[in-house]
């Protein structure tokens, strides 16, 4: 078997991130001796696995299982109070933990509650998709959705680590793993070409879960997010490099009520936000041609219907990542060239919606 990769994220609220196969002990030595109770927090497509984690577990910890809502659907304050009321019927104490099993949306809501609880409890992330190895899952940041935006209800909590287990891929949908690796390819244009260049190779290779190419892309994107969040883990400077294409991609999946696979719309956001650096002559053609090629081999729509563009800008006028009224997008001055793009007038905003309008 191969050896684990370990990838730390250092500063202050330091821990590692474990990449590999067969990793339930790693859970187990994540935990520690001062653990007495565990909580699961997991999807009810991840029941059955829920119930093996916790037999597995069961020798060294009393475990309890909390089943939430698939997606999106699971980041609501009603979810998060009914997994305060397992802790508080189960009396659970700070010495005690959460496990967030599954997508990253379980990894969202757990990692929510585990800061919430007591002013926090240990927490350890076991994410099952890509999207969550990759992003949601390390970083830290927590959070659920409310009718006003996506994840403007949350804070900035550190996990003990994050078990990221290939073995948890094999059975996901070939269209979950192509949406995970929207931010996947996002890490390649902001900081790791290395990863594009394997997507361009071989699209099938580099997106199948046994290939050595796989692994390299995954490991490649959580070290370009560990080693952004080592240096600024409450956004409060070079993190928000990792919002590429995620201003406009979160306004989308607001319209669309959740219902959009986040790599879906980031993907769109990403060429919109290509498309913006174009007219400001930050970034050539060629650039913006390979957002498209990449993202476009991999499976993930490019356009948004042209009528929809008055509904996404007040919405992104809301987003957490204005600044008042003014909107700020990461932009690129070339591939692995991140930057911020202040203000921009919304006519040259509507201009870059233009070209990605159906």
């Amino acid at each position: 078997m191969t050896e684990p990769t370990r990838i730390p994220v250092t500063g202050e609220n330091g821990y590692d991130v474990l990449v590999g196969r067969g990793l339930t002990g790693a859970i187990a030595e994540a935990l520690g001796s001062g653990v007495r109770k565990v909580l699961i927090v997991h999807p009810p497509t991840l029941g059955a696995r829920a119930e093996s984690l916790r037999a597995a577990l069961g020798d060294r910890f009393e475990v309890l299982l909390a089943e939430i809502p698939d997606g999106e659907a699971a980041k609501r304050v009603e979810v998060a109070a009914f997994c305060w009321q397992v802790l508080g019927q189960s009396d659970f104490t700070r010495s005690d933990a959460v496990i967030g099993f599954g997508g990253g949306s379980t990894t969202d809501l757990a990692g929510f509650v585990a800061a919430t609880w007591l002013r926090g409890v240990k927490l350890v992330q076991v994410p099952t998709s890509v999207l969550g190895m990759v992003d949601a899952a390390v970083g830290g940041k927590t959070g659920i959705n409310t009718a006003e935006g996506k994840n403007l209800v949350g804070s900035f909590y550190a996990p003990s680590a994050v078990i990221a287990d290939f073995d948890h891929l094999e059975t996901l949908p070939r269209n979950e793993i192509l949406a995970g690796f929207a931010e996947v390819a996002k890490c390649g244009f902001i900081a790791a070409p290395e990863i594009l260049d394997l997507i361009e190779a071989d699209a099938l290779r580099a997106t199948d879960p046994t290939s050595e190419e796989f692994r390299r892309c995954v490991e490649l994107a959580i070290a370009v997010k560990a080693d952004v969040v080592s240096e600024d883990f409450t956004e409060a400077g070079r993190r928000e490099i990792l919002n590429y294409g995620h201003t406009l991609g979160h306004a989308i999946e607001h319209a669309e009520r959740y219902q959009w696979r986040h790599g879906a719309a980031i993907s769109i956001g990403m060429v919109f936000a290509a498309e913006l650096a174009r007219l400001v002559g930050r970034l050539d053609d060629a650039a913006v041609d390979r957002h498209r090629e990449i993202l476009g081999s991999l499976g993930l729509p490019l356009e948004y219907p042209a009528g929809r563009w008055a509904t996404l800008l007040a919405t992104m006028r809301r987003d957490k990542k204005a600044r008042g009224s003014m909107l700020r997008f990461i932009v690129l001055d070339g591939i692995g060239k991140p930057t911020v793009l202040q203000g921009p007038e919304d006519q040259l905003l509507y201009a870059a919606y233009q070209e990605i309008a159906s």
